[in-house]
């Protein structure tokens, strides 16, 4: 395969893998509203997902390195088709947490695997000198045109469906992502395997315990990188607060074909202003002075982007709508902002044989976080309004603008000990 064939391949793959995310973002939470869920179990549903995730993230990115990236994207896909199709059908609890589980195994197998196949393809035919970047950047390109394009459907096809089938509208977009799933399973299958060292699939689950203690080892070493971890804990608790709450609100105010489209159109505003804040987040640590200081403007700003839509929830009416979308997007261009310059503090921590554990620990605090205090915020929100789960949201993220002040920009520090089966690939896994 050339190195052509392989970029189009990857950002086919790319795209096919997020394409189910899209569809199913916006419909998620109204089809379980429609279905008799309340919002604190919709939270709990939610939590599981986010736990199974944090439970297999570590042990299934050694799994692609042992036993090959096809097999585990196969594996990937096929958990997805099957937590998709059961969320469509759904009518239970257990029904619900069944789907939520699966669809965490197959994002917890997804994660890496993929861009671990490019670049093992990549360094087979041209060597490790080559430039990957361009390639990976249209596999970030197609991923995010996904994202996009299936936002947009997710949310619109129920509109446009609503009272013409027999079938739910809402569960439509629903059951043709998990048909999306099972067309990556079948592209998936026919992916030529690269020659890549592999490590024992036993040493591999042996050494996991050691691997998580040496990244908890690594994050508590130095105050610095713990706040650091810390604050993506709180971004995973505003994420979810308006991935639980926004579907919900607007559920109320406009009915749920009708609010799933309007929840499709802010939600992909939402992606654009994601990359706005990325692109002004080098403008922001120069008009800031530093990079903890504009982490902390930018989180500060999406924290009083939460305090905005709980004031929004109080409102009815087209301009409290019109305001909602605007606080909506703020709280995105805050994010997109802070990241980098929070990225670079966290790297700046770290050494190279190490980064990988500290990204997996990273991952699962937001993913932790997020699901220990989103079955409060549910609970909040059903006994005291939308808006309260939206002022929780903005107090955890005005506490994770705290753990900014006065950080360091660097600071000298002993490397930790990572078990040798790990080490040798951990700069070739990358954990978003």
């Amino acid at each position: 395969m050339s190195i052509d064939a392989a970029r189009r391949r990857y950002a086919s793959l790319n795209f096919l893998l997020w394409l189910p995310t899209g569809l199913y973002l916006v419909p998620l939470v109204l089809l379980m509203l429609d279905r008799g869920l309340s919002v604190p179990t919709i939270a709990l549903v939610t939590a599981g997902y986010g736990l199974t995730v944090a439970l297999l993230e570590l042990p299934t990115g050694g799994l692609a390195d042992a036993i090959g990236r096809r097999p585990v994207l196969v594996a990937s896909a096929v958990a997805g088709a099957g937590g998709l199709l059961l969320l469509g059908l759904a009518d239970t609890i257990a029904l619900f947490l069944a789907s939520a589980v699966l669809r965490g195994v197959a994002r917890a197998l997804s994660t890496g695997p993929l861009e671990a196949w490019y670049v093992d393809t990549v360094h087979t035919h041209a060597g490790r000198d080559v430039d990957l970047t361009g390639g990976l950047a249209k596999g970030e390109v197609a991923g995010s045109l996904a994202l996009a394009v299936g936002t947009l459907t997710g949310g619109l096809l129920p509109l446009v469906l609503d009272g013409t089938n027999t079938l739910p509208a809402l569960a439509v977009p629903v059951l043709i992502a998990a048909g999306v799933e099972a067309l990556r399973a079948l592209a998936t299958a026919r992916l030529p395997e690269p020659p890549h060292p592999r490590p024992e699939l036993a040493d591999v689950v042996r050494h996991v315990p050691a691997t998580i203690a040496a990244g908890l080892q690594v994050s508590a070493r130095d105050r610095v990188l713990t706040r650091v971890l810390l604050a993506a804990g709180g971004a995973g608790v505003a994420l979810g607060t308006i991935e639980l709450l926004t579907p919900a609100w607007l559920a109320e105010s406009a009915g749920g074909p009708t609010a799933a489209a309007t929840y499709a159109v802010v939600a992909a505003a939402g992606f654009g202003a994601d990359a706005v804040g990325g692109m002004v987040a080098g403008w922001a640590v120069r008009r800031c002075g530093s990079h903890a200081r504009a982490a902390a403007t930018g989180v500060v700003v999406s924290a009083l982007s939460l305090l905005g839509l709980a004031g929004c929830a109080l409102l009815r009416g087209p301009g409290a709508m019109a305001l909602a979308g605007l606080a909506y997007c703020l709280l995105f261009v805050g994010l997109g902002a802070a990241f980098p310059a929070q990225a670079k503090l966290l790297h700046d921590r770290v050494e190279a044989t190490e980064r990988a554990t500290v990204l997996s620990v990273q991952s699962l605090l937001m993913q932790v976080v997020g699901a220990v205090g989103l079955p409060l915020i549910g609970w909040q929100a059903s006994r005291h309004g939308i808006e309260a789960g939206y002022l929780i949201g903005a107090a955890v993220l005005f506490a994770s603008a705290a753990l900014f002040v006065r950080l360091p920009a660097t600071a000298p520090h002993a490397a930790a000990v990572i078990p040798p089966s790990m080490g040798e690939y951990a700069d070739e896994r990358r954990v978003p």
